[in-house]
């Protein structure tokens, strides 16, 4: 069997533990080959591809990124791309497609796979907004990378009396900035799931500082929005592929605060620091078991499914059902972080 494989999206930690866990399980188990396409979905439309083995996956598993490249690419929303990939697939005479993504990349997977392709999709996030699945790849790198940094500003936010904003990544789904604002004790978390109302907030921080506290920690992620008919006035800032600007919402909160209480405020926004760096553990091992399970899969004649994690079990799930899905943080998981502050 031929196996093609490929990354997109935005990168995270725990992608070459996948890639790694595909060759080796690949090659090693089945016999097949790999065949990379670098940068995405853009490397099958060009046909830019890369032979994989394991001298080429050696020492990779700790490395962050992805070897392969990515972009944000997708093939049904670019004229002659659909066509492309196909194109591309019959020369290489790939038999199951292999893909690793967020909800972009599975979107296009399902596209890829309603015009005839075999394709197993792996998810991969920070965001961890893939339905369907408990945990997406880089998900758990990224609340540790933010935890640091909560626990960092922490210490000089006490020292200096001041109020101090962490804006975290987190689009449509607050799952970093819940996880990491309760791991890292936060006083407050901004969710998208739930607007925010400014007045609240700006009562609660002066309340805390008149009672009990000189200073506090703010965790905002670049998603949230003040809740309609609030007196702060907001619109989101939104880049060339309708991504958020960085440091939007946390620039906007933190002058909202300073001019409301005159708290000394200061603002830190994590950005791209939140994708990089090494893979955690959890993230290293389940890139590897949702590579291993992807090949099995594709050798089991599967397509149109995605890996995922339920529970303790690695299992696959119907792409259709899960594609172009959102995961949003439970109001229980909300509310816990709202009872800690």
């Amino acid at each position: 069997m031929r196996i093609g494989l490929l990354t997109g999206g935005g990168d995270c930690p725990g992608l070459n533990a996948a890639i790694r866990a595909v060759v080796k399980q690949a090659t090693g188990e089945y016999g097949a080959t790999v065949t990379g396409f670098r940068n995405g979905w853009r490397g099958v439309v060009d046909g830019d591809v890369v032979p994989l083995g394991r001298a080429d996956i050696r020492n990779v598993l700790p490395v962050g990124g992805t070897l392969l490249g990515t972009a944000r690419f997708h093939p049904h929303a670019e004229h002659g791309g659909l066509d492309g990939v196909l194109a591309t697939l019959e020369a290489e005479r790939i038999d199951s497609l292999i893909c690793i993504g967020g909800d972009g990349t599975l979107h296009a997977a399902q596209q890829v796979a309603d015009a005839g392709v075999n394709v197993i999709a792996i998810p991969k996030t920070i965001d961890n907004d893939v339905e369907g699945t408990d945990l997406s790849i880089g998900f758990h790198t990224a609340v540790n990378i933010a935890t640091e940094a909560i626990d960092r500003v922490h210490t000089t936010a006490e020292s200096h009396n001041r109020v101090m904003v962490v804006e975290v990544m987190g689009r449509h789904a607050g799952w970093i900035a819940v996880n990491a604002g309760i791991a890292g004790g936060a006083e407050v978390v901004l969710a998208p799931e739930e607007p925010f109302e400014i007045e609240r907030l700006v009562k609660f921080l002066k309340h805390r500082h008149r009672a009990h506290a000189n200073f506090s920690i703010v965790v905002v992620a670049e998603g949230a929005i003040p809740a309609e008919g609030s007196s702060m006035d907001y619109t989101q800032e939104l880049g060339r592929f309708g991504e958020i600007i960085a440091g939007s919402i946390g620039e906007r909160v933190s002058k909202e605060i300073a001019e409301r209480t005159g708290f000394d405020t200061r603002l830190t926004v994590l950005g791209h620091v939140q994708r990089g760096g090494s893979p955690t553990p959890t993230d290293r091992i389940l890139g590897s078991r949702f590579g291993v399970a992807a090949v099995d899969a594709a050798m089991r004649g599967e397509s149109q499914v995605m890996t995922a994690l339920r529970g303790e079990q690695v299992v696959t799930v119907p792409l259709a059902e899960v594609a172009g899905r959102l995961k949003t943080v439970p109001s229980e998981l909300l509310r816990v972080a709202q009872v800690l502050a």
